[in-house]
């Protein structure tokens, strides 16, 4: 049975990753702000009889990052899977973008995917064999205005991804990043209305006019696409996939 570090996995496309891992028979550490996160993580484990444990480090702290792995390995036994999903956004014009926003969006988005695939790397290293797989977005692959801390965070994630993999080659470690488009989650539902006041548009007119335009597909992702796509890059079969940016997005990229 292998064992799966989700951050960000208690709301969203992490909680609905974590479902889909739990299905399949993983064991899974959920990292979470929610305070219902370890109701959450109960409800995991007793539905598909696996074992879930709850964390509540805040990525924006790297100590806390490296305790949630150091909880995981030590409860759990090791990590086989790192599924970097926690995730923050901020809209606004760069004139007017609060640098405490910049700022935890870069640690949250960012550079804590670089603390947890560090801190599980020794262990993944020793044992021959590793999946990390960061949820980018296509703001890794494309920009947009308003959200200058986000696609510099997810460009940077995508720098990342790569530089990993390159490293891990030797050592059975793959990294990857999915990039999806707009997913109907609670961090887009605020979106919509921050994007509605930065366009000065109904929140009807910024979803088919400003968050979809650029989908071909004029649908939102769903978040099972998502979590098949990363069962599918945690499994063995996937040994020779490694460093790259898989768009999950409507065509955006394609364009």
């Amino acid at each position: 049975m292998k064992n799966a570090i989700i951050t960000g996995g208690t709301s969203g496309i992490g909680l609905g990753i974590a479902r889909l891992f739990a299905a399949q028979g993983y064991n899974l550490l959920v990292n979470g702000l929610e305070q219902n996160g370890q109701q959450i993580a109960d409800e995991l484990a007793q539905e598909h009889e696996v074992r879930v444990i709850f964390s509540s480090a805040n990525m924006q702290h790297s100590e806390q990052i490296r305790e949630m792995v150091q909880q995981a390995e030590q409860e759990l036994g090791h990590v086989d899977v790192l599924i970097n999903n926690a995730g923050i956004q901020h809209v606004a014009p760069v004139d007017e973008f609060p640098e405490d926003r910049w700022d935890a969006i870069i640690a949250i988005n960012m550079s804590a995917t670089f603390h947890a695939s560090k801190a599980v790397w020794p262990g993944m290293k020793a044992r021959g064999f590793g999946r990390i797989i960061n949820i980018a977005s296509a703001h890794a692959l494309r920009a947009s205005e308003y959200k200058v801390a986000y696609v510099a965070a997810k460009h940077g994630v995508a720098g990342i991804t790569k530089v990993l993999a390159l490293e891990g080659a030797p050592h059975g470690i793959t990294c990857n990043a999915i990039c999806p488009g707009y997913v109907r989650t609670p961090l887009v539902e605020a979106q919509i209305a921050d994007q509605a006041r930065a366009h000065q548009m109904s929140e009807t007119e910024v979803i088919a006019k400003v968050m979809l335009k650029k989908q071909p597909i004029k649908q939102f992702v769903e978040v099972q696409a998502l979590g098949n796509m990363a069962l599918y890059l945690a499994s063995e079969t996937a040994g020779q996939l490694t460093g790259a940016m898989l768009p999950v997005d409507g065509g955006w990229s394609a364009q």
